[in-house]
């Protein structure tokens, strides 16, 4: 495992998440977050040639916020797509920062994770 995956926290979440790359999109199951990327489950149909163009992940909150992150695969295995996220918008920070720091309930850590991002 690299150093930069032991650097950020994955927390379990589930929310309705979409991927989408020019005029396709399909819906997936989130399974974890984390400051630089996402796990999610494949989807049935889904079309490995897509793997070489980036992404973006759209993350459903309440109060009808979303996150939105530009995201590269790194990895698929086990049914899993693995992304790095390449960029995020300040609201998007913003909104996955307090998601984050409900989940983990450690201010230091997160500060830390943050202070590694930038």
């Amino acid at each position: 495992m690299s150093d930069e995956r032991r650097r950020f926290t994955r927390v379990p979440f589930d929310a309705a998440t979409r991927l989408q790359q020019d005029d396709w999109s399909v819906p997936v199951q989130l399974v974890d977050i984390s400051l630089r990327g996402l796990l999610v489950a494949q989807p049935a149909d889904w079309d490995s040639r897509r793997n070489t163009e980036p992404f973006v992940a759209v993350i459903d909150l309440d109060e009808g916020s979303e996150i939105s992150m530009e995201i590269r695969l790194m990895h698929a295995a086990n049914g899993v797509l693995g992304f790095r996220c390449e960029h995020t918008d300040l609201d998007s920070v913003s909104h996955l920062r307090r998601l984050l720091a409900l989940n983990l309930g450690d201010a230091n850590l997160l500060d830390r994770e943050l202070a590694a991002l930038l």
